[in-house]
C-alpha cells in the first residue's frame, strides 16, 4: 500500500461503456505512478529504436500531410500480414471501421454478451443488435454450433465473433472457426474481430490465410492491442469480398489516418523480428499472471487465450469498490465490467503489463482479501 491515497474522478465511469482514460482520471502529475491493467497492449512494443526513429521524425510529420492514396499505407500493412493489399482497408482505430460497417452494411446482427461495447451501441437502431447470453454456469463460453443454431432459428443475416473473445479471453480454436463459417456462408456478413489473436499462441491461430475461403468475412483488428499504439489510432480489416470493401471505401474520409500513423505503418516490415519477439514476451507473461491468479483464494480466474484475464470476485466485495481501492491506494488500475451487457457486478479484467507489474497486483489482491475477509468475519 502507498503512503499518498489519491483522488479520482469517480463521475468518468458513468459517462460511457468504456473505461475512461487514466490521465483523465487521475491527472497528468500521477499518470506514471499508476499501473494500468485496463490498458489491453503490448508492453513491449514499439522498442526503444522505433521510438526515438518516431520520435525523430515528429517534426516533419506534424507539419506534413497524409498520403491521399490509401493503397500506400495498405502495401505496408500487407508485407507483414501476407494478403494482398486491396483486401485491406485501415481505419483510424478499429472503431470507425466497426462504425461504418455496421451503420451501412448490415442490419440486424447476432452479438454474444458479454462483449466489447461499441458492437452493441454503433448499431443503426438498438433493436438491431440480437443478444445472445454466454451462460455464466459455463464460463461464460462459446459454443459456436449452438450460436449457429440460434442464428438459423432466429433468422439472422449477420453474425459478429471475437476471438479470442473480449472481457472472456476465450480462445476458439482454428478448426471451430472455420467450421462455424462453412456452416454460416449463407449469411450476409460474418463479423470476426481478431484484435487479441497474436497473443493466442506462437503460432497465430489467424483467419487471415484463409479470407480468400469465405467471401462473406469481415475479419476486423486493432492494432492498439496486439501494437501497443493506442494513441496512433490504426485499426484494419480484411475481406476477400469486393462489395463489401467498396462500400467501407465509399465511407471512409480523405486522410483518415495521420502522419505518424504511415510512418509506422513504413517500419513495420523492418522491425517485424522485434515486434514477435515483444509479441512472445506478452504471451509469456500473461499465461504466469493466469497461474499466479488461480492460486488466491476468494476469486475465480476465467480461462484465457489471450494477454488479459477475466475475475469474478467471491469474497463480497464489488468489482467498482475493489477497483477504487486498487486504484487510490495501491496506485493500480483494472477494468471494472459491472457496465458489461451480459456480466454481474462482480467481475473485473486484468492484462498483464510484465511480471514485475503483475506481481505488484497480485500482492495487491491477496491483502486486499485477506483485510476484506478479517474486517467481515
Amino acid at each position: 500500500m502507498f503512503s499518498k491515497k489519491i483522488e479520482i474522478k469517480r463521475y468518468l465511469f458513468s459517462e460511457n461503456s468504456h473505461s475512461p482514460s487514466l490521465v483523465d482520471v487521475v491527472g497528468e502529475e500521477m499518470l506514471g505512478k499508476i499501473i494500468d491493467f485496463c490498458f489491453i497492449a503490448n508492453p513491449y512494443y514499439p522498442d526503444r529504436k522505433l521510438l526515438k526513429d518516431l520520435q525523430r521524425k515528429l517534426p516533419l510529420l506534424i507539419k506534413s500531410y497524409p498520403s491521399s492514396n490509401p493503397s500506400v499505407a495498405q502495401e505496408k500493412l500487407a508485407s507483414v500480414l501476407h494478403v494482398a493489399p486491396d483486401s485491406l482497408i485501415i481505419g483510424n482505430g478499429a472503431t470507425e471501421l466497426i462504425s461504418i460497417i455496421l451503420n451501412n452494411l448490415i442490419e440486424e446482427i447476432a452479438i454474444p454478451i458479454p462483449t466489447f461495447g461499441e458492437y452493441i451501441e454503433k448499431v443503426r437502431q438498438q433493436d438491431f443488435a440480437k443478444l445472445y447470453q454466454l451462460p455464466p454456469e459455463k464460463d461464460y463460453q462459446l459454443d459456436l454450433q449452438d450460436y449457429a443454431s440460434w442464428i438459423e432459428k432466429n433468422n439472422i443475416s449477420a453474425a459478429l465473433v471475437i476471438n479470442p473473445g473480449n472481457p472472456t479471453g476465450q480462445l476458439l480454436p482454428l478448426s471451430e472457426m472455420k467450421e462455424f463459417l462453412r456452416r454460416m456462408e449463407h449469411l450476409r456478413m460474418v463479423i470476426v474481430d481478431e484484435s487479441f489473436i497474436d497473443f493466442a499462441d506462437k503460432d497465430i491461430p489467424s483467419l487471415l490465410p484463409y479470407i480468400d475461403e469465405f467471401p462473406n468475412l469481415m475479419l476486423l483488428r486493432s492494432m492498439s492491442k496486439h501494437c501497443g499504439v493506442p494513441g496512433l489510432r490504426l485499426g484494419y480489416c480484411c475481406s476477400a469480398n469486393a462489395g463489401f470493401l467498396a462500400e467501407i471505401r465509399r465511407h471512409i474520409p480523405s486522410w483518415n489516418i495521420n502522419t505518424l500513423a504511415e510512418y509506422f505503418l513504413s517500419q513495420l516490415k523492418r522491425s517485424d523480428s522485434v515486434y514477435h519477439h515483444a509479441r512472445l514476451r506478452v504471451i509469456a507473461d500473461a499465461r504466469c499472471l493466469y497461474n499466479e491468479l488461480r492460486k488466491i483464494d476468494g476469486i475465480y480466474v476465467y480461462p484465457t487465450g489471450s494477454n488479459f484475464v477475466m475475475i469474478k470476485l467471491l469474497f463480497g466485495m464489488k468489482a467498482a469498490e475493489l477497483q477504487q481501492i486498487l486504484l487510490e491506494e495501491y496506485y493500480a488500475y483494472v477494468r471494472d465490467c459491472s457496465n458489461k451487457t451480459g456480466l454481474d457486478i462482480y467481475h473485473i479484467r486484468v492484462a498483464s503489463q510484465g511480471w514485475k507489474k503483475d506481481k505488484k497486483l497480485i500482492d495487491a489482491l491477496r491483502k486486499i482479501i485477506r483485510n476484506y475477509s478479517d474486517t467481515n468475519r
